[in-house]
């Protein structure tokens, strides 16, 4: 990237900033240099310096401007295993079991495929920045793998490192064959933080590292991961991240194996503090609640999932009012089968909204919570809002479309997340332009999704699945 380029983006019909006051500007303009952006304000305030320094104009009238969504929950490799037959109508447990023999047949170029793609959808649907949970292995697929994929798409991207070592005879849900060596696990785990990770301000990779959830790995390698974490110091700022409290059946399995509620064991466990966030956490209770509050432990809420795996509806306005970082994910493409952000935005206010009280969840909170939400609990101060010295992460979606008519003429904020979610018109990573009006500009999409549609009939004709 031509880290020299100035871009000025003007005349946009509604620019919301995401900034300390939550400014949005009528008229609004922003100007950009490098990755970075060096001002934001109205279009006929843009100073003559700036405006004359700059080597790209885009007029972004008709249109809504604002900062990239942040996903912080997904798994890339299920999109190949999409609304798989057995498992259309199974709870969390009798699904995975169902789709563990197929994801054991993932080879490198699956996962390769599979992050292409996943990111692209993502891309498309107003996502700048994506955390991946991948969480198994099978022949010689790599992280390494999924880091190679992102880089080719240019989203931003934190890679989880996920794990699981507690199979079926120890106990477990998932067979023996997709559980790794704690040993292996752990070596394989510092080996990724120290190639990859990048703790710098505009960093395009980071590494999580990331055991799958209490029902697939021991206690020994949370202890151990979080250790791990914790001794690369603040300044590399390596997160942690697992599933918590997603089902009844987890609660119960905690409760059998451990004798702790599965938000009571994280605490067991030191997985709390502002490093760390987990993914669901709908049956947490009002204590443990609190504690996630005091600690500043992140959660990373996925509506579409939850009611698909028929998981219930997590708490989100108790964790907000009581302080809890909450960020929004679209979960695996196996269990939402779809990785539109600003659609799990919508859904995270109705599914708030649907217990009786209209005024669970406004617009702009889901907004919020896709923007600054995610940057927090991703532990970044450089993404999520338009404003001096912030990432020149910006997507743009148009307002007069028919889906949209009669609703953005009165509130284009409510009617982005009201209305039926549309495909992002323009985005823009760290200052490089990626799409333009609906179409990324370096990615053949015919081409990608015949690969991935090769790739997904192979994995499941090894597995035996029809």
């Amino acid at each position: 990237m031509n880290t020299t380029t100035s871009l000025l983006i003007e005349h946009a019909d509604l620019l919301v900033t995401m900034d300390a006051g939550r400014r949005e500007l009528r008229d609004g303009a922003l100007v950009t240099a490098g990755p970075a952006i060096v001002w934001v304000g109205a279009t006929a305030d843009v100073p003559a310096d700036l405006r004359a320094a700059a080597s790209q104009v885009i007029d972004a009238r008709g249109r809504i401007v604002l900062p990239g969504l942040v996903n912080t929950h997904h798994h890339f490799y299920q999109t190949l295993t999409r609304v798989i037959p057995a498992a259309q109508d199974a709870v969390l447990f009798d699904w995975l079991k169902t789709l563990y023999p197929i994801w054991a047949e993932l080879t490198p170029d699956a996962v390769f495929v599979s992050t292409q793609l996943a990111l692209t959808e993502l891309l498309l649907s107003g996502c700048t920045t994506s955390s991946d949970h991948h969480y198994l292995w099978p022949n010689g697929s790599r992280l390494d793998d999924q880091f190679a994929a992102a880089a080719t798409i240019g989203v931003r991207f934190h890679g989880a490192r996920g794990s699981m070592s507690l199979g079926e005879s120890q106990g477990g849900l998932p067979p023996d064959r997709v559980t790794e060596d704690e040993a292996a696990i752990l070596h394989d785990s510092r080996r990724v933080v120290e190639t990859f990770h990048d703790p710098g301000r505009f960093a395009m990779r980071r590494v999580v590292l990331a055991p799958c959830s209490p029902f697939s790995v021991t206690p020994d390698l949370m202890r151990e991961s979080a250790a791990l974490a914790r001794s690369f110091g603040a300044q590399m700022n390596v997160h942690l991240h697992t599933h918590l409290a997603e089902t009844q059946d987890e609660e119960a399995f905690c409760l059998a194996r451990f004798g702790y509620r599965p938000g009571d064991y994280a605490e067991f466990l030191e997985w709390t503090g502002d490093d760390v966030w987990h993914a669901h956490c709908v049956h947490l209770n009002p204590r443990e609640i609190e504690h996630f509050a005091r600690t500043h432990t992140g959660v990373a809420h996925c509506p579409n999932s939850n009611m698909r795996l028929a998981s219930g509806i997590a708490p989100i306005r108790a964790m907000l009012d009581a302080g809890v970082p909450v960020a929004i994910g679209v979960d695996g493409s196996a269990s939402n089968d779809g990785s539109h952000l600003l659609n799990e935005v919508r859904q995270t206010l109705l599914l708030q909204r649907v217990m009786g009280n209209p005024r669970a969840m406004t617009a702009r909170e889901a907004l919020e919570l896709a923007t600054l939400g995610g940057a927090a609990v991703l532990g970044r101060d450089d993404i999520g809002a338009l404003a001096p010295g912030m990432a020149a992460d910006i997507v743009a979606f148009r307002l007069d479309t028919l889906w949209h008519a009669g609703g953005a003429v009165h509130d284009p904020v409510a009617a982005l997340v009201f209305c039926q979610p549309q495909p992002v018109d323009w985005a823009i990573i760290n200052g490089r332009r990626l799409v333009q009006d609906g179409a990324p500009l370096h990615v053949d999409i015919p081409q990608l999704v015949e690969r991935h549609n090769r790739a997904a009939v192979a994995l499941v004709q090894r597995a035996g699945v029809r």
